[in-house]
């Protein structure tokens, strides 16, 4: 994917669509004040946020946080880690003028964060949290309100209609907050979910799930799909492939009268969904979607922090960046073929990153001068993209020499 920029644009600050408004991705300390197991391989951890961060730690449901901290390798060797974990409850203040993130982290095969915090993490350690970010929203019939509803998602107006949301494991994570809130602000709102697991055990949220099943009886449908273990309906067991997704779009879903959907989890599945919406006509614009990771061994992943050997002899790159306002200035040989980002990370360290690979969209600049192609884009909307955004973690110069915006 090509993006080329020969001149400012006159909409640097313009909101992009219906999106919430961009900040500037910054870490603050805060506290753990409570974790609760949900399955045998995740937990919620809840961050109290004092009155004074209160409105850096703003949100809109469907958000994510990215957590920061610092564990030794196998070598042990200190490291930095980063992780993005979507928000899984509903935004709210209290009386005192604090607020609260929670966020669900399941243990991945080898994930040395998600293991770490699951073993190990506990009330009253102290972690870095990212101001709230990201696109998997409702943009349904919300224009304006959407823009006033951060942390007052009782204002969201225009939301009545009908959506589904198909998500698997901790795919579930930004999608029960999505529906809450969608359920709660308008009571013509009706929810689909189709939600897929290996077995009952590994259900995140099972409680909460029946609770909001209880509450909107005639409002929520609520599907499990049990992939190891069986279930009396039959096109309630086994893996989701193309054939039961079309069953259970014909035969669970009414999918001909969808307003908007939700598509979270792993790359295939996300995927098979996307594309099957698409042959059925469905508008990509009415489709939401968000990974945790690509699952994509194949695909390159972004650099944060790969080592680069310089030489000043040797044909390079001109990088130019600003970030918080100052301008920042790199050489990138043109044999490492490095990303953007890993390029300004060797000059500046506190360059916004979380995943890396081009999935979380916390990298996020706009290219002002020259041209770049991206590996990768998970996380641009096509009219961000249009408009000359990128994901530095996926940009690699294609001219002699690139400026971006950061603050943009």
């Amino acid at each position: 994917m090509t993006v080329s920029s020969t001149s400012p644009s006159s909409e640097l600050d313009e909101t992009i669509n219906d999106t919430p408004a961009k900040r500037r991705a910054s870490f603050h300390t805060l506290l753990v004040s409570a974790v609760r197991r949900l399955t045998e391989d995740a937990i919620e951890v809840t961050f109290a946020v004092p009155p004074e961060l209160a409105g850096a730690f703003d949100y809109l449901p469907g958000q994510y946080v990215a957590l920061r901290t610092t564990l030794p390798d196998e070598a042990g060797e200190p490291q930095e880690l980063r992780r993005s974990y979507s928000i899984c409850a509903v935004p709210m203040h209290f009386a005192d003028g604090s607020s609260e993130i929670r966020v669900a982290i399941k243990r991945d095969l080898g994930g040395l964060f998600s293991t770490w915090a699951n073993a190990e993490l506990k009330t009253g350690d102290a972690l870095d949290v990212m101001s709230p970010a990201g696109a998997f929203i409702s943009k349904h019939g919300a224009k304006h309100n959407v823009m006033n509803s951060m942390n007052h998602p009782e204002q969201l107006a225009g939301t009545a209609g009908s959506y589904v949301a198909i998500a698997a494991g901790s795919g579930i994570t930004p999608v029960i907050s999505i529906a809450r809130t969608l359920l709660a602000a308008d009571p013509q709102t009706r929810f689909d979910l189709v939600y897929a697991n290996k077995a009952a055990m590994d259900v995140m949220f099972l409680e909460e799930l029946a609770d909001l099943k209880d509450r909107y009886p005639a409002r929520l449908a609520l599907h499990h799909v049990l992939s190891r273990e069986q279930r009396i309906a039959p096109l309630m067991t086994g893996r989701i492939d193309a054939e039961k997704l079309d069953s259970l779009l014909r035969a669970a879903i009414h999918a001909d009268d969808i307003d908007e959907w939700f598509l979270c989890g792993p790359f295939e599945l996300v995927q098979l969904c996307r594309d099957t919406l698409a042959e059925r006509g469905v508008p990509a614009e009415q489709v939401r979607f968000e990974l945790f990771t690509t699952g994509r061994p194949d695909r390159p992943e972004g650099q944060a922090g790969r080592k680069v050997s310089t030489d000043d002899s040797a044909e390079s790159y001109k990088i130019t960046f600003k970030l918080d306002g100052l301008e920042g200035k790199v050489d990138s040989p043109t044999h490492a073929r490095e990303s953007i980002l890993n390029a300004a990370l060797r000059v500046r360290p506190d360059v916004p990153f979380a995943c890396a690979g081009g999935v979380c969209g916390t990298c996020r600049a706009k290219l002002v001068t020259g041209t770049v192609e991206m590996a990768e884009n998970y996380a641009l909307e096509p009219d961000e993209v249009e408009k000359g955004y990128i994901l530095t973690c996926q940009a690699r110069p294609t001219s002699d020499a690139v400026s971006v915006d950061y603050d943009v």
